[in-house]
């Protein structure tokens, strides 16, 4: 779960076929499409979209906003509650590279406690096809492949699954405009958002996202069998190369069981040359 727009898509869109999904979204009305491409069409005519097309729209806009970051770094506090309010911590680095033409590579090693030191998880996002992740346990010495079916679990006993701690693609999901609606001082822009992958543990995703600046505010996350499952939050909004808005706080609520997660970041670092070669999953073996 990268801490800048969440899953409203960050990469841009392939025009290539999707293996085993349908399209995203529907093309453009042609009123939208003169809109866009010629000034002297009234910008009412913005007004004929449907709410699929708006939603997906707000989506490449906001994907658009992020590209073009070409890697950073982060710190990274994890802060695990259960029903009972009791605490556990672990702390962690993390790394992602921008890859032109299909998805990002991301990477998060954890230093403490000591029982997790060196656990490291590696994603490899596409655009056409499922991501992939691989899992290094250090006290196995193995490298384990994150399985499609298995993306819903829990990633190291947290709220977040597996599938939340990767880096979205606008192409995965199909959108809805629902409303505009007050969130604190700001507008929020509220879309839903359906994924295309069966093997998603979320049958849609409701989000709250400011107006001007396209940041996730809030999601709603719902079940297979479409109950409210869970809720995340994000706050404490920075920008950084005067650009790239980044939260320093992920809030993710379990429902269900009452627990809950918190993602503390810092330190964010961008364009630090990081290369391809530290995102390899035989290089999960010398992570330090």
């Amino acid at each position: 779960m990268f801490p800048d727009h969440a899953t409203t898509g960050r990469r841009r869109v392939g025009r290539g076929p999707t293996k085993g999904r349908r399209r995203s979204g529907r093309v453009p009305s042609l009123a939208v499409v003169l809109a866009l491409a010629c000034s002297c069409v009234p910008v009412v005519l913005a007004e004929e979209e449907t709410p699929e097309e708006k939603g997906l729209r707000i989506a490449r806009e906001a994907s658009a906003r992020n590209d073009g970051f070409e890697d950073f770094t982060a710190g990274l506090t994890m802060v695990l509650r259960d029903r009972h309010g009791r605490e556990s911590i672990r702390k962690m680095r993390f790394k992602v590279l921008e890859v032109r033409g299909d998805g990002d590579k991301s990477l998060f090693v954890f230093d403490e406690p000591r029982d997790v030191r060196g656990t490291a998880l590696l994603t490899h996002a596409h655009i056409n096809t499922q991501d992939e992740q691989w899992l290094f346990l250090p006290a196995l010495k193995r490298v384990k492949r994150i399985n499609a079916s298995k993306r819903s679990g829990s990633f190291m006993g947290s709220e977040f699954s597996y599938e939340d701690m990767g880096s979205p693609e606008v192409e995965e999901y199909t959108y809805r405009y629902l409303r505009d609606e007050p969130c604190g001082s700001l507008t929020c822009t509220v879309i839903e958002q359906v994924p295309l992958d069966e093997t998603s543990g979320y049958s849609r995703k409701t989000v709250w996202q400011d107006a001007g600046e396209l940041r996730t505010f809030k999601m709603e996350l719902f079940d297979r069998k479409g109950s409210h499952l869970k809720t995340l939050t994000l706050k404490n909004y920075r920008r950084y190369l005067d650009r790239y808005w980044r939260a320093d706080e992920q809030t993710m609520e379990n429902h269900l069981t009452g627990a809950s997660t918190v993602l503390h970041w810092s330190e964010f670092r961008f364009r630090t040359n990081l290369s391809d070669r530290e995102f390899s999953h035989t290089a999960l073996r010398r992570v330090r």
